[in-house]
Order: structure tokens, then sequence, then C-alpha cells
């Protein structure tokens, strides 16, 4: 009889760890508390006729599917011809994982933190982080949701021949076919789909600005709160100005004689295809950016610059966070840059609608001599073209959005991130992109990238971040949860200022942005529609 009690309560634990979603049953695992759905499918394979298509409802599966490995990550873009598919990815990459405080499958209604990751829309540079540590930091109060989403050309083609007759900006529709799952399914899983609170890093932060810029800013009811680590403007092409990048693909893999050149890239083993999955140089550019397939204007899902689109008020009124690290642009600039005319090449690449006007303007404002500096193995003139590229790309865009939400009456908030590491501190890489990911999610669950100081010196942010991080997912406010011995996070705008909040290890405090940087990013945030951001 034992025995029977026994098996009864086992089956009836891996019951509470499965979930029905019509089209297929996944059952879960349970770590620490944590219960975990690994590797579901959000959409169908986006392979064969598929390739280039928008993202399709998922196939049924019969049986019950163990959830318990991550699905495979999307292709990324190569780093040089010739290259084979990498380990761990695959053109079939649509996978979702949900993570729960265990028992809150079909009981509770939790808030939702769906994480959108980063990699400049080449590839997925944040796959597989572990809500656990946010879940734990909420005091078991979130669900947390990441996904897959296709990058690089089998994500961001974009032509007349792929308007006609596939899909553009398809790396984003699977962002929304992700989010439209969760409004859907998310329920089963203990949270709450009427309180998701989008979020995202670099280029994932990017798509958040996409994401409350979608449509003109069509509210569709899918998220109540969003938070930008690192909001990206690149530039952004149209149909007409992406063609090139389309025609060199079909020429390099031997399409042009094909009557119907996009049938042939369809037709393409997958393999072939990605050996000539590179980045190219703009046309007038010898040398290529460091990220080339992105987000298209394409009059609907996107339908302007995200500069001209937040500035005409087209967006999503909801609370939001924006903010950035003291040295958004070190880890981008090529390190040997030595004068004003390399770091001009640098620029000139990744920004082709930069205009000797600009050119000129942006050289007297940060390439100035008086502003170089030496660092190990670096050129005098690394540190200031990073700081240009960092402020164009990253931090005065992240300003400029918290400056249009305030100035629509909605809560907003901005950071200034800049905890020192030692190492990176002495290598001039300094408080370097996207480095408060291993602060929010906590150095463990971030993928093994996290400075040591991470573990030792700086250890004590991690808590602060993530209660203020949690706080903002569960009550749309960074403050009302956050740790008793940090400051209240204001609100950018109040008592018409530009306040921010300044995070460093024992130094967490309130900011004003300097006058010299509000200069700086006024003249940058002029120039940005004529930069194609």
């Amino acid at each position: 009889m034992a025995a029977f009690w026994y098996t009864l309560s086992l089956l009836s634990l891996a019951s509470a760890s499965t979930v029905d979603l019509g089209y297929s049953r996944y059952e879960g695992s349970t770590v620490s508390g944590v219960t975990q759905w690994l590797g579901m499918r959000f959409a169908a394979p986006p392979v064969g006729a598929l390739r280039f298509a928008a993202p399709q409802d998922p196939l049924p599966v019969e049986g019950i599917q163990q959830a318990t490995e991550h699905g495979s990550v999307c292709i990324p873009t190569a780093a040089a011809e010739g290259l084979a598919v990498p380990d761990g990815t695959s053109e079939d990459c649509l996978f979702v994982d949900v993570y729960a405080p265990s028992g809150a499958a079909g009981s509770k209604k939790l808030p939702v933190y769906f994480y959108i990751q980063g990699g400049g829309f080449a590839k997925n540079s944040n796959a597989n982080y572990n809500g656990a540590g946010l879940i734990k930091a909420s005091g078991d109060n979130i669900v947390v949701v990441t996904f897959n989403y296709r990058v690089g050309p089998y994500g961001f083609l974009a032509s007349e021949e792929v308007e006609a007759r596939a899909s553009l900006n398809n790396g984003l529709k699977d962002q929304r076919k992700a989010l439209q799952w969760v409004h859907k399914h998310i329920g089963k899983f203990g949270g709450n789909p009427d309180h998701v609170v989008i979020g995202g890093s670099s280029a994932g932060a990017a798509s958040v600005t996409l994401m409350l810029s979608a449509y003109g800013g069509r509210d569709e009811g899918l998220f109540v709160g969003a938070a930008a680590e690192s909001q990206s403007f690149a530039t952004m092409l149209n149909v007409t100005q992406s063609q090139f990048a389309y025609n060199a693909l079909v020429a390099e893999t031997g399409c042009s004689s094909n009557k119907d050149t996009l049938a042939c890239l369809r037709s393409l083993d997958v393999g072939l295809l990605q050996q000539k999955n590179i980045n190219r140089p703009y046309p007038g550019m010898e040398i290529a950016p460091l990220y080339l397939y992105s987000p298209t204007i394409d009059d609907d899902l996107v339908p302007d610059y995200t500069y001209k689109l937040f500035h005409e008020g087209k967006f999503i009124k909801v609370p939001v966070i924006f903010g950035d690290d003291t040295n958004e642009g070190t880890k981008f600039v090529t390190k040997s840059v030595d004068s004003v005319d390399a770091a001009d090449t640098f620029l000139q690449n990744q920004f082709p609608y930069m205009s000797p006007a600009h050119t000129t303007k942006i050289n007297s404002i940060y390439l100035t001599p008086d502003q170089t500096e030496s660092f190990p193995d670096a050129g005098a003139y690394w540190r200031p073209a990073s700081t240009a590229y960092g402020e164009i790309r990253y931090i005065c865009p992240g300003i400029d959005m918290s400056s249009i939400y305030a100035k629509a009456g909605l809560p907003s908030w901005n950071y200034h991130y800049a905890v020192q590491d030692p190492t990176d501190e002495a290598s001039g890489a300094g408080t370097y992109h996207t480095v408060e990911l291993n602060a929010i999610w906590g150095p463990e669950n971030s993928g093994n990238n996290a400075p040591a100081s991470y573990y030792t010196t700086n250890a004590a942010i991690v808590p602060l971040v993530q209660a203020y991080w949690t706080s903002f997912i569960v009550s749309l406010d960074p403050n009302t949860r956050r740790l008793p011995s940090s400051p209240e996070w204001q609100p950018w705008g109040q008592d018409g200022g530009s306040r921010r909040i300044f995070i460093r290890t024992g130094e967490t405090k309130m900011e004003s942005v300097s006058g010299e940087q509000k200069a700086r990013c006024r003249y940058l945030v002029s120039i940005g529609e004529d930069m194609a951001q």
C-alpha cells in the first residue's frame, strides 16, 4: 500500500509540471523551487517553404513532450565566408522557455517578464538565460519567459522579391508571435496574460522600442510595461535600400541565373546558404558594418524611423525604463583606432548616411587631440571613438526616449550603469555594453560571462539591481519593492529635470545628466533621422 501511494505521489508531481497547450503537451522539471519548461515550440519550424516566411502556428504533436532541454539557437551571421552552421544552432529554432515558481501553474496569475535577447539582429547573443534568479529575487512572484527569434537573412532579408512573395521583418514577427503565444498560454504556467512586461538588451532593447512603436503605436494589449537595456538605434533601410544585400546573396550563392531567385534561395541547403551569410559593405563603403541585416522600414510593422515615430507620438503609452552603461562603445570600436581618419572610417561604415557636415561636427565634439587616452594595445583614438559610437547608437537615444515619455506624462525611469570591474577598467573596456545583465539576472544565470568581481567585490550590486527590476515587473514602479538600503529611483523629468539613477557598488544615487552630455545628445538626436536611425 505504501508503494502505491508513493507511486501516486510521483504521478501527481509529474502532472503538476505538465501543461496542455492544445497543439502539444509539455512536461517540465523542477529545480530548487522553480519549475522550468525548456525548448517548447511557439511556431512551426521556419524551414523549406517557410524560409523567409512569417512565423506560422506550431504543428500538433501527440503525447507528452519532455521540456527539459533548451531548443536550438537560431543561426547567426558568420564572421567569414565558408563557415559551417555552428554547433547548437539550427534554422529550426523558434523555441520558448518558461520559468515559474513551483506550484504556480494552473493556480496563480503572476506578473510576467518577457525578455527579448540581443545580438545586433545577427545572432541570439543572450540565449538560454535562466530565470530562476529573477524569480527568487521577486519572492517567487513572477514568471519569466525567454525565447529565440530569427536573425541575419533568415530573419531580416529584404528586397522587392521578399516583399512580394515572402515576408519582411520576420525576426520581429517571431517576437510578436512569441508575445501572442504568451498572451494565449501563459496562464497555464501561472502567469497573468494581462500583466506582461517586455524587456530586452541591445538589439533586444531596440526590439522593445520597435514593439512600442509597432504599426505606428497600435496597442494590441500584449504588454503593460517595458524595460530597455542599452536601446540600440542602428541604421534602418527601406526595401529599396536593402536590395543590394539581397542581390549580393543571390549572386554569391549562384542563384543569379535562376528565373526565380527567391525560390532558389529557399531551396538551398542551409549549409550552402550559411557559407555566404556574411556582412557586406553598404553601397559606397569599403568595409562591412558590424551588423548588416536589421529591421526594415516596411510601411506596416515598422512604418518609419524609430526617432521619427516617437517624436510624432506614435508609440504605446505604458510605464518604461531606459538606460545605458558608461562605456557603451568600447566592445565595438576597433581597438587599433589611432587617428581621427580611422575613427571616421569606423563610424561611417556603421552609419552610411553620415554626411561630411555630420562628420565634421562629431569630430569637433569627440575626436580632438585633448580627448585621446592611453590603454594597453589600443590606439589613442579608440576611447574617443568609442564614446562617440556609444552616444550615437545607445546613450542619447535612451535619454531621448525617457524625455519623450516624460513629456507625454507617462512614468519613465532612466539609469546610468557604472559598476567598475578592476580588470575591465585597466583594459579600457570600462563599464561596457550590456554588462548590467549580470546584475539583473545574476552572474550565474547570464551565460557565465560576468566579470569576476560580480562574485566578489561587486556581488552586492546584484540584489540591489534585481530588486529594482523585479519591482518594476510586479508593480510597474522600480521603487515599491526596492531594497530598504537603496535610494529612491526618481522618475525622469520630475520637477522638469533630467535625473537618472547612477548605479555603482556602494555609490548608487540619483544624478543629473551633465550639461555637456545633454548638449551632445541634443545634436545627435537632431540628426537622427538624417542618419537613418
